[in-house]
């Protein structure tokens, strides 16, 4: 029982925890045979009769075919190994892979003892820096994603795409309907900031967003995103966990999903998304939902998933540890944006890939700074004498 607290002794987690007894193994037949040595199939390195050496892995594919959460998607149980089919046959990018697939976690009696597995897994993962790939099951499931981030005692940002804000609390045993409800009132609370990707209006309560505005948290319909992919970049690169709804993909290119819509992100902005959570240094976990294999043409939405995991995989493999700002391969602005210089903002850019962040000091200690992730614009409307969103909202989190 002490094992779950979120007081215990993080030495002994590898003594208590053998991963085998989560999973069930895999079996290759459905995934093979390929004799492709290019396809990621060839590189992963798979539970099918022991488990394998994942401490030495970057990344580890979890799959969770849970969905008594659920309200009208059911069958995105079944959608791990479907997932699998379609990404084993991808070939690998220009880089040494190294994915351990752990296999199927095995349910609890309840949905809160699947998610409390899940939660458990992904911290011993990530406390040995290996980043869980959580191939869903309904959405839900990521009130457990965020629950591994408990016992690493930080505070933690979290970014969710989905076309709905799921705070609905109508009906408690449909827990895909307001998991975010869950995540923001969780004790104890280590969330530090929440961005919302893609939500549609005409799916998302206004009560919802006055609430996620409140916290001053953000929010980006999915309109915003395809006007400037650009100003999307920053969020992505302050988060630590991306937990991503199939629903958020437009129905033409994502079918595979009860929830499905005509409208969303296109496969291509999908991937895009994940390419720059990839890329993101901080980025320790990543799960993807609700994908329905009964009503997929063809395995379409399948192969959409393994190409946003092909994606953020190799946006791994691009990350340039874009850390310490003290180093020449950043150069330092200062702009003062009152007239009698009272109030100066300091932006760093990389000189190698053109990012940009801004220096924002705590209220309480003015010489310590929190150094967050922005855009060029946010440098040129400091440069017009006027403070960027980001900068006010930081600020008032930091208060």
């Amino acid at each position: 029982m002490w094992l779950n607290s979120p007081t215990f002794c993080p030495n002994l987690i590898d003594f208590l925890m053998d991963l085998t007894i989560f999973f069930d193994p895999l079996d290759e037949y459905p995934f093979g045979a390929m004799d492709d040595p290019s396809v990621w199939y060839a590189m992963v390195d798979m539970n099918t009769e022991m488990m394998p050496q994942w401490k030495n892995a970057h990344f580890a594919l979890v799959g969770v075919g849970e969905s008594r959460g659920s309200a009208h998607n059911q069958s995105c149980a079944k959608a791990p190994n479907e997932i699998r089919k379609k990404l084993y046959r991808l070939k690998r990018g220009s880089f040494q892979y190294r994915v351990a697939d752990l296999g199927n976690l095995r349910h609890g009696v309840s949905l809160e003892e699947t998610q409390l597995r899940l939660r458990e897994v992904c911290e011993v993962l990530i406390r040995h820096n290996v980043i869980p790939i959580i191939l869903g099951g309904s959405h839900d499931l990521d009130y457990g994603q965020y629950q591994a981030y408990q016992g690493l005692e930080k505070l933690v940002s979290v970014l969710n795409v989905d076309a709905t804000v799921d705070m609905h609390v109508r009906n408690p045993a449909l827990k895909s309907e307001y998991h975010i409800h869950q995540i923001l009132l969780h004790e104890p609370n280590y969330l530090f900031h929440y961005s919302h990707l893609a939500y549609q209006s005409y799916l998302t309560s206004p009560d919802a967003l006055a609430v996620l505005e409140s916290l001053q948290f953000d929010t980006y319909r999915i309109g915003q995103i395809r006007d400037s992919m650009e100003e999307v970049e920053p969020i992505i690169r302050y988060a630590d966990m991306l937990t991503f709804d199939i629903t958020a993909i437009r129905m033409t290119d994502a079918p595979g999903n009860a929830n499905a819509q005509p409208f969303g992100l296109t496969g291509e902005e999908a991937c895009q998304i994940c390419w720059y959570a990839g890329v993101n240094d901080k980025m320790s976990s990543v799960g993807f939902y609700e994908y329905n294999p009964d009503l997929d043409v063809r395995g379409q939405t399948a192969g959409v998933i393994a190409t946003m995991i092909w994606y953020f995989v190799e946006g791994f493999y691009n990350r340039r540890n874009e850390s310490d700002f003290t180093d020449r391969k950043y150069t330092r602005y200062v702009v003062s944006v009152l007239d009698d210089n009272s109030q100066n903002l300091v932006f760093y850019k990389s000189n190698f890939t053109d990012k940009w962040w801004i220096e924002v000091p705590y209220p309480n200690a003015p010489d310590k700074h929190c150094i967050v992730p922005c855009s060029y614009q946010d440098f040129q409307l400091a440069n017009q004498g006027e403070l960027p969103q980001r900068w006010i909202t930081t600020y008032a989190k930091l208060s």
